[in-house]
């Protein structure tokens, strides 16, 4: 195998990343691999820091964002890292180089009346009670949606208010489920005989509801509540871990209930109260607003 081959096994079999983030690792990958084809013709091994330092100007002269440029970079810096710890290079040619700086996008959300105007949909439509669940339970424990999906009712503990989920890199951590989310779920519960084993939420034929299916449906929902906003799942994520952490101001606290493995991670919500903090101070503060000039 050749040593891309080798280090998408070790990323697949030693460190359990997602088929998602493997197929973005190999595009990032193929991409260098088919530059250096084109051009010098060497193989990646052999690639010195000014090849790859002329790739990345490449990739942006052909207008390739930001934040993809970096993705980019950092698949190339695990790629001869992992080549340096196996001995199969001697220096590594990424230490020192630097993708342009994408520009801080702050994650929209909802406020917390839009929040409960989206998660109060009545529940006599059909399958009205699964979406109040899917709804509550999103907005009451900041779930991705992957872990949404592939949840079972072994998982959720009505007792003790939590959910055991799996996150990225195999993580396993315990968020509360509010009381609001516990009653949604027993009642949806209630409308079939769901085994331990069975999807909380399932989709045709009883296996896990697709990520696809729950987020259609969430911008069906929140039309119909009167929201014209772009809604989807992981703006639920957001609203959530905003909310928290304007109530409570404990960042740390929202890193583990997220489960991001870095606090740098979380610190985009630091922004996103102070954005809220500056309205407030702007609409309330007798000295705060500009006064137009004549």
């Amino acid at each position: 195998m050749s040593a891309c081959e080798d280090f998408l096994a070790y990323l697949q079999v030693e460190r359990r990343m997602s088929a998602h983030t493997l197929d973005a690792y190999r595009r990032d990958l193929a991409a260098l691999s088919g530059w250096s084809e084109a051009g010098s013709g060497d193989p990646l091994e052999a690639l010195q820091a000014d090849q790859l330092r002329q790739f990345i100007a490449a990739e942006h002269r052909r207008g390739l964002a930001s934040k993809s440029l970096q993705r980019r970079l950092s698949a190339c810096r695990s790629f001869y890292t992992w080549l340096l710890r196996q001995g199969r290079i001697e220096v590594d040619p990424t230490a020192g180089l630097r993708a342009p700086r994408a520009p801080r996008r702050l994650p929209q959300v909802l406020d917390a009346d839009e929040a409960v105007r989206l998660v109060e949909l009545p529940t006599d439509a059909p399958l009205g009670r699964r979406d109040r669940a899917l709804l509550e339970l999103f907005y009451s424990s900041g779930l991705r949606l992957s872990e949404l999906c592939t949840l079972r009712w072994r998982d959720l503990d009505f007792i003790g208010g939590s959910v055991s989920v799996v996150g990225k890199g195999q993580r396993q951590r315990l968020v509360p489920v509010g009381s609001h989310a516990c009653k949604a779920l027993l009642d949806w519960r209630a409308e079939g005989a769901a085994t331990a084993e069975a999807p909380v939420f399932p989709g045709r034929g009883g296996a896990f509801i697709s990520q696809r299916a729950v987020q259609i449906r969430i911008k069906q929902l929140a039309q119909r509540q009167g929201l014209f906003k772009h809604v989807h799942p992981h703006m639920l994520r957001h609203s959530f871990a905003s909310h928290i952490l304007e109530s409570s101001g404990d960042l740390r606290g929202v890193q583990e209930l997220l489960g991001h493995a870095d606090i740098a991670t979380t610190q985009i919500y630091t922004h996103l109260d102070f954005q809220h903090l500056a309205k407030v101070y702007d609409a309330t503060h007798p000295r705060a607003r500009r006064r137009k000039t004549p």
